[in-house]
C-alpha cells in the first residue's frame, strides 16, 4: 500500500534536503501541510509539489514562477487565459534555456581550443612533459547524464 502522509523528515530524506529548506517552501506558500499539534503532516500532493518545485528550480524557474504555475494549474482547468499564460511562461523559459545552452556550448568550445593550444605548446617542449602527464588531454565525449535526488527514475509526478 502506498504511503499517503509524510513527515518533514521523510521528505527531507527522500529529496536530500534539509528540513529548513522544506519549511522555507512552506513559508513561501508552495507547500501547505496540515498540522497535528505542532507536527507537520505532508500529503502526497505536498510530496508531488515538492518534486515539482525542485524540478522547476533545476530548470531555472524562480519560486515566484513556480508559484504562478501552481496557481494556474489549480485554477479552473481549461480556462483559456490560464492556459495561454502557462504556455507563455513555458515558452520564455524554453528560450532562456536554449540561449544558455548555446552560451555553454560556445564557452566549452573556447575552453577546448585553449586546452589544445596549451597542449601543443607543452608537447613542443620536451622539458615540460611532466605537465602533460599531470594534465592529460580531455576526452570530447559527452558527460554522463545527471541524476536527481528523490526522482527514483520517475519522469512524471505521482
Amino acid at each position: 500500500m502506498r504511503k499517503t502522509t509524510f513527515t518533514i523528515s521523510d521528505l527531507a530524506t527522500e529529496f536530500e534536503l534539509t528540513t529548513r529548506a522544506i519549511r522555507f517552501y512552506e513559508d513561501e506558500r508552495l507547500l501547505a501541510p496540515t498540522r497535528t499539534g505542532s507536527k507537520r503532516v505532508y500529503s502526497r500532493r505536498d510530496r508531488t509539489r515538492l518534486r515539482l518545485i525542485l524540478r522547476g528550480k533545476r530548470l531555472g524557474f524562480t519560486l515566484n514562477e513556480i508559484r504562478e504555475l501552481f496557481e494556474l494549474y489549480e485554477s479552473a482547468a481549461g480556462e483559456k487565459a490560464q492556459l495561454k499564460r502557462f504556455l507563455a511562461i513555458m515558452a520564455e523559459k524554453r528560450s532562456q534555456l536554449e540561449r544558455q545552452r548555446r552560451d555553454i556550448i560556445f564557452a566549452l568550445s573556447e575552453i577546448a581550443a585553449s586546452e589544445r593550444h596549451c597542449m601543443n605548446i607543452l608537447s613542443a617542449n620536451p622539458d615540460w612533459q611532466d605537465v602533460l602527464e599531470e594534465h592529460p588531454p580531455r576526452s570530447s565525449a559527452a558527460p554522463p547524464p545527471c541524476t536527481v535526488p528523490g526522482s527514483n527514475g520517475e519522469t512524471g509526478s505521482s
